[in-house]
């Protein structure tokens, strides 16, 4: 089949061939993860050759299908085969079985959702992201080496960097159960609540939305302008909640929301704010009134 009759085909094949895609993936993962341990490899370095693997498996799928969005689904699948494969070695460790099934319910729960949430969105194979249609635009016969590099291995990366606060919270001896995991499951369940309330809001916008180019400003979206990445990113820091309640000397875990941090900053949020002021007469003032990421009450 030619790209344009893969493009053509029909929603639910799409699907089939992404879970293909995936299936292949974890296949790959789970093969190598094995083989990692035969050799006698530690568990962050098994996860993180394994998660290599895996990200190449789909990438082959994105390039033989031209679309890069074969990608999308990876930044929320991957943490929850992590967390699984972390429980596992964790429940006769020494490790919170308390706090390895708080987070396995969590970790879970934002997966799912958040897969779901793109599945819902995403229409089929002659879909894929604006972002990557601008950069294959820009980028031109480089298209692809950019997109293994920025589109697949660096997310990759930095949802590996989010996980590694599960290792010391999941997989190792640590302290019981105590007040900092209270604290650390209400941060990441509020976290999720809003990204999904964020979602869903944005959702039924757009949905019913009755005049072109207008931007939602109600809701959660009139205290913030991106209320979905705040959840998003508090979501990171309240695994590193979690880690710090069950090993204190993991601090260097911070690197994960750190760098999530520093992502939607930084890169995401000023991407789709340029964005929003091309394509919306309104954002203007949106910008000058509504903070930009923290939730807030909006400026008079």
């Amino acid at each position: 089949m030619t790209n344009n009759q893969f493009r053509s085909t029909s929603r639910a094949i799409a699907f089939t061939y992404v879970t293909l895609a995936y299936l292949s993936g974890l296949i790959a993962a789970l093969i190598t993860g094995y083989y990692c341990r035969q050799q006698g490899y530690d568990t962050l370095t098994t996860i993180a050759i394994a998660d290599f693997i895996g990200t190449v498996v789909v990438f082959l799928f994105s390039f033989f299908f031209n679309n890069s969005s074969f990608y999308d689904p990876y930044w929320s699948v991957a943490p929850i085969i992590i967390s699984v494969y972390l429980a596992m070695l964790g429940w006769d460790s020494g490790a919170s079985h308390a706090r390895i099934g708080m987070l396995l319910l969590l970790v879970n729960f934002w997966g799912i959702r958040l897969t779901y949430n793109w599945a819902r969105g995403w229409r089929g194979l002659h879909q894929q992201d604006w972002r990557y249609d601008d950069l294959q635009e820009k980028t031109g016969k480089w298209y692809w080496l950019v997109s293994f590099s920025g589109i697949h291995l660096f997310p990759t990366v930095l949802v590996y960097l989010g996980c590694l606060a599960l290792y010391p919270a999941m997989a190792i001896d640590g302290q019981p159960l105590n007040f900092l995991d209270l604290l650390a499951g209400i941060v990441t369940f509020v976290a999720i609540l809003i990204e999904a309330v964020a979602d869903q809001q944005l959702r039924r916008f757009v949905k019913e939305r009755k005049e072109p180019g207008k931007t939602l400003t109600s809701g959660l979206w009139g205290f913030s302008r991106h209320p979905n990445y705040f959840g998003e990113t508090a979501f990171w820091w309240g695994l590193f909640l979690f880690a710090m309640a069950a090993r204190p000397d993991y601090w260097w875990v911070i690197i994960g929301p750190l760098s999530m941090t520093l992502l939607f900053n930084f890169i995401s949020i000023p991407m789709i704010d340029r964005r929003m002021l091309k394509r919306r007469s309104d954002y203007q003032v949106v910008m000058q009134t509504i903070p930009r990421w923290l939730p807030w009450f909006p400026r008079k």
